[in-house]
């Protein structure tokens, strides 16, 4: 069983499923402990532990019975005949075809297929691995590999008949005949059944996540600003992986952080009542998770980074101890609230919504006056101050002296900027006004290149 459900839970995961190891094993503690016998029981546990979203239930709910769904009635062998009538059932199987006698060999006395062979008879039908397919090619493949094995209905009726006269020129009775037809008829639905299974499975376990993998590395190294609505929005399906990835390596670095690392200072400091030797070691340790305020320009240019941006900083929330959001275009205005009343997709079309973009307005420098008037309490010693967009002010006056005085303020101060260096400066780029006062300077035109920017922030927290 444990083999059946990691087979499942690979079959999530190629579906778009996000599942971790520690989820996976909780699925199988879970199942150690509900067992298997209450079906029920049984699959809201696997439920429970593997599905964190409404939207993959779906998934969920349609591999639930491929993977442990009843397995078709067994085959049996026959009943009602006599010893004589046995003799005669072999002796007239040995009399068929080579084909026909093995095919009977399973359906006339039971015998269920090995695996070895389910898998034989795949590889002549074209179920090759790697391969993987919607319900379509899975009733395709099902209707070849029947066909392959002399299982479809047509050729199952043809080999019966054939068995049939040979029992009647042996002698046996009506009677006799009559529960062999029934047997093998019943066998032959059980096996189409079983087969039908061990496609979905085969199909499932063989995910080919080449292709898909190489387009999303290519829409990632895409500007944001150069997609479509419909390569954007395949890209929005990922950011779920991708965070999860940022926040199990955030995760990571602070568990690691609580343990400390070695510090020799301390340690010669603590020991000197010991004349200096080092029995007592001293450990330094560091809070990761930062406290983030984040100022971003929704202008019509900076649209497609603001929104990743923001909704990647809000789908990492349990790797930040407090995080306030503003965004601008001609004025400073606190969205906070609204990502703490919605979920990060909903809040983030929100913002965007109630922003509507406009030409040639953006005014940083007004928005920053704003925000040391009203929102200065939101820096402070302890707070990683993110500036996202392309530091174009439309030839008004940046206010350089605003962000000189937040820099004294904040702990960090970043700029998350789409523009590649060479531009900075030109036109109405004041970036190179601004760059003296930030610590670190990222280029974020891409989506991979916001997601190693938001990692390098959690490294440097």
């Amino acid at each position: 069983m444990d083999q059946r459900i990691v087979e499942f839970i690979t079959a999530l995961r190629s579906s778009g499923v996000r599942i971790s190891l520690a989820e996976s094993a909780d699925a199988l503690k879970a199942i150690a402990t509900v067992g298997v016998l209450d079906r029920e029981t049984f699959k809201h546990a696997l439920k429970a532990t593997l599905v964190k979203e409404p939207a993959d239930v779906p998934a969920f709910e349609q591999f639930f019975p491929i993977y442990f769904g009843h397995e078709g009635p067994p085959l049996q062998p026959p009943q009602g005949l006599n010893a004589e009538q046995q003799a005669q059932l072999q002796q007239a199987i040995e009399q068929l075809r080579e084909q026909l006698r093995q095919l009977m060999q399973m359906l006339a006395q039971g015998q269920r297929p090995s695996r070895e062979q389910l898998e034989q008879y795949a590889r002549q039908a074209g179920i090759n691995p790697g391969m993987r397919g919607n319900r379509q090619l899975q009733s395709w493949m099902t209707e070849r590999m029947l066909r392959r094995m002399g299982l479809t209905p047509e050729q199952v009726k043809e080999a019966l008949e054939a068995l049939l006269k040979q029992l009647k020129q042996q002698g046996m009775s009506a009677e006799g005949r009559q529960a062999v037809r029934e047997t093998v008829e019943g066998n032959a639905e059980a096996l189409r059944e079983q087969v039908a299974r061990f496609v979905g499975q085969s199909l499932l376990q063989q995910p080919n996540d080449q292709p898909r993998r190489q387009r999303i590395d290519d829409l990632m190294n895409r500007p944001l600003a150069s997609l479509s609505d419909a390569e954007a929005d395949e890209l929005r399906n990922h950011v779920r992986r991708l965070v999860a990835r940022l926040r199990s390596r955030a995760a990571l670095r602070m568990r690691r952080a609580k343990r400390g690392h070695f510090d020799p200072k301390a340690t010669i400091r603590h020991n000197q009542r010991y004349m200096g030797v080092p029995i007592e070691i001293k450990k330094k340790r560091r809070h990761l998770k930062p406290k983030i305020t984040v100022i971003v320009d929704v202008s019509t240019s900076m649209r497609p980074v603001a929104e990743f941006m923001l909704r990647m900083v809000y789908e990492m929330q349990d790797q930040i101890s407090k995080a306030r959001s503003f965004a601008f275009i001609s004025d400073m205005h606190e969205i906070s609230m609204i990502f703490a009343e919605h979920r990060p997709r909903e809040a983030v079309e929100i913002v965007l919504d109630e922003l509507p973009p406009g030409y040639y307005n953006t005014d940083l420098g007004h928005s920053l006056q704003t925000f040391c008037e009203r929102f200065s309490d939101s820096v402070d010693q302890r707070t990683t101050l993110i500036f996202v967009g392309d530091a174009r002010n439309n030839y008004n006056d940046p206010r350089v002296d605003l962000v000189q005085k937040l820099r004294m303020r904040a702990r960090r101060v970043i700029w998350f900027n789409p523009e590649p260096p060479h531009q900075w400066g030109y036109g109405d780029s004041d970036m190179l006004a601004y760059a003296p006062f930030c610590h670190a300077i990222h280029q974020v035109a891409t989506l991979k290149q916001l997601a190693d920017a938001i990692d390098h922030l959690f490294q440097a927290a």
